[in-house]
């Protein structure tokens, strides 16, 4: 959620970690700082409520410079937006700042206890805490060296008075910066990751990481700390990625990297492939709208090297799990959040349909809590943008607990969720800056349609005819999502003039067209603060009937795949919700396959797609709800890549 930024090189920070916030802004937040050390007056430290540019006014009014430092976006978890609440936090001496991404879960505690030896504390956030552990730390070891001192001068036979006169001063730091840090955040309770500069240690930043993620840049000559890779991307694409429990420490001279007990540990630097110019808008008036138009390669970006025209054979090379292993499974139990979990859903489908493998989904933030029951035979799958999604991680922990071995689908090569996990599939979307997911979604369902292939290859429930007619689908699907964006996104920019003003949507659709339905309605609801529902279609009999009226739309998913009689039983179905809606003057909004005649004579509004095979139909389905929900939310004037109240990646509980 919180963005950081750090830089020690030889070029000015201030420039570089503002650049870097700004470049990180998808995050979420509501007040900004930064801290710089090295220049002629010492320590100097900036903050302001709300968006960069009001941070940028105080810096132009009141100018700071140093040779190395260290930035912050808060999105507020304790305390009030405001410039005292904002990072970085000082402690009580005012020579050292932290930053930090995350909760301290026992920081009542700590902050009583330091309260009780004299600490005085100016914000209401557990970060303050932080600062004044690691200083609390530093003057136990100067009163520890202190005693040394006098109890060697105190044992000496005879001290001379001209010896006493010249008595070694108090020691100002007896103890690195970096094992004070050790020593703190080894009492902390939650997650945590941070960031730490001192005056009194010159060119010298600290971070550490338990939870949220944290990423250190090697560049020529200068070093960088960051919360994601689009902070540093510019300047350098070599990356170490902090793994929970590591420390390093950022000097001119490198980057050293240990453990919290200080034993020394080797970077494992990887090179980022993304271009930093994926990272901005390309003439887009939002990052939101240039993601959904790179759908189409974000799609044949993830199936490229994963699949044989030839022969219809997938190939997941970064799977430590053996064919063995996935034909022994004996469940597929997917975890996921928000986006990543309607992906998950309609994976449920295709792994069930393919493989003819039990299937569950569940809630990420749920799992640990339901008790569940161990199955050693099970595979855990989680799935996740970020893959630095706590909650997604915590499943994870569970399903290893519980004996289970499990895959991630993940867009950050690298992240947390892949290290832990004994097989990945990359989706290759590239950054995504947009709060609201789009073409990471989309790569999401492909790289569930690969698994599910591949399963149902491993395990014989599939032909090798039925394989490669399925491949060459899937190889259709990037040009028909470039017609797709062709084609409507100016329907649903007139839409949008009819619809903006509406207080409610409700969103429809049959068995895989379900979690569509309830994609549709959380883009809109995250983006342009219309109250949206998405629901089975079946179910409108059971209460949603209630809410229809001549002012509700209902946006209806009814798609068919005219080779596939059960797709073709589900459409006939959903033309009799339509009907029931419209007989309650709803005003429907269909979503059909291109040539369908019969449901324009029944609808006010039908934006057609491409056909394709049923389970591929969802990735061209959730192309036209993302763009009528872009284009409702520019016209109610909301800010359409930073919705409110939320962040790009969530990585407390």
């Amino acid at each position: 959620m919180c963005g950081i930024v750090g830089y020690i090189g030889p070029k000015p920070p201030v420039p570089i970690i503002l650049n870097g916030l700004r470049r990180l802004e998808y995050r979420g937040y509501d007040s900004a700082g930064i801290a710089v050390a090295g220049g002629p007056h010492g320590l100097e430290l900036r903050r302001a409520p709300g968006k960069l540019c009001n941070l940028e006014a105080v810096i132009a009014a009141s100018p700071i410079s140093g040779t190395f430092g260290i930035g912050h976006t808060r999105w507020a978890t304790h305390g009030r937006p405001t410039e005292e609440n904002a990072h970085p936090h000082r402690d009580g001496s005012g020579t050292l700042v932290v930053v930090h991404n995350g909760i301290v879960e026992n920081y009542l505690a700590l902050k009583a206890e330091l309260i009780a030896k004299g600490h005085k504390f100016v914000s209401e956030t557990d970060t303050e805490i932080i600062a004044h552990l690691i200083e609390n730390e530093l003057n136990l070891a100067v009163d520890q060296e202190n005693e040394v001192t006098v109890e060697a001068n105190e044992s000496a036979a005879v001290v001379s008075s001209a010896s006493r006169r010249e008595a070694r001063p108090p020691v100002r730091q007896a103890l690195p910066l970096e094992e004070a840090v050790r020593r703190a955040v080894k009492r902390l309770t939650g997650a945590f990751a941070i960031g730490v500069l001192s005056a009194n240690e010159p060119n010298k930043l600290v971070a550490a990481r338990f939870g949220p993620p944290a990423i250190l840049g090697i560049g020529e000559g200068e070093y960088f700390l960051a919360s994601d890779v689009p902070g540093i991307l510019h300047h350098t694409r070599n990356i170490h990625f902090l793994a929970d429990g590591e420390l390093a420490i950022l000097t001119p001279e490198g980057i050293a990297l240990t453990d919290f007990d200080a034993n020394p540990l080797p970077l494992k630097i990887q090179r980022i492939a993304w271009d930093p110019i994926q990272a901005e808008k390309s003439g887009y008036k939002h990052f939101m709208l240039k993601e959904i138009n790179e759908q189409p390669r974000a799609v044949r970006d993830t199936i490229l090297g994963r699949v044989s025209a030839d022969t219809g054979h997938i190939f997941l090379s970064e799977m430590q799990l053996t064919d063995a292993d996935l034909r022994a499974a004996t469940q597929i139990t997917i975890a996921a959040c928000g986006t990543s979990w309607h992906a998950g859903l309609a994976g449920k489908f295709m792994i069930e349909r393919l493989a003819r493998l039990r299937t569950e989904v569940d809630y990420a933030s749920e799992y640990r809590y339901r008790s569940p029951i161990a199955d050693p035979a099970s595979i855990g799958l989680l799935i996740t943008q970020s893959g630095e999604t706590a909650d997604t991680i915590a499943a994870q922990r569970e399903l290893h607990a519980l004996g289970s071995r499990t895959i991630a689908i993940c867009n950050v090569v690298g992240a947390a969720v892949s290290r832990e996990a004994q097989g990945t599939i990359t989706t290759n979307a590239g950054p995504e800056i947009g709060v609201a997911s789009t073409k990471a979604f989309t790569a999401q369902l492909t790289a569930l349609f690969l698994l599910a292939l591949h399963m149902a290859q491993l395990r014989g429930t599939i032909t090798d005819a039925e394989s490669i007619q399925l491949v060459a689908e899937l190889n259709k699907i990037p040009g028909k999502l470039e017609e797709v964006l062709r084609s409507v996104d100016d329907q649903c920019f007139k839409l949008a003039k009819v619809f903006h003003t509406s207080n409610d949507f409700l969103f429809l659709g049959r068995g895989i067209h379900y979690p569509i339905a309830l994609e549709g309605a959380l883009k809109l609801k995250e983006i342009s603060y219309i109250h949206a529902e998405g629901y089975p279609a079946g179910e409108m009999k059971h209460g949603p009937n209630a809410l229809i009226d001549e002012t509700l739309p209902v946006v209806v998913i009814a798609t068919k795949d005219p080779a596939d009689p059960t797709s073709v039983l589900k459409y006939e179905k959903t033309l009799s919700n339509i009907q029931e809606v419209t007989a309650r003057s709803g005003r429907v909004i269909a979503i059909a396959i291109e040539g369908d005649r019969q449901i324009g004579q029944l609808v006010e509004h039908t934006i057609h797609i491409p056909p394709a095979p049923e389970l591929l139909l969802p990735i061209l389905e959730v192309v036209p709800l993302q763009l009528l929900a872009y284009h409702i939310a520019v016209r109610r004037g909301c800010d359409v890549d930073q919705p409110r109240n939320l962040a790009k990646s969530v990585t407390v509980e």
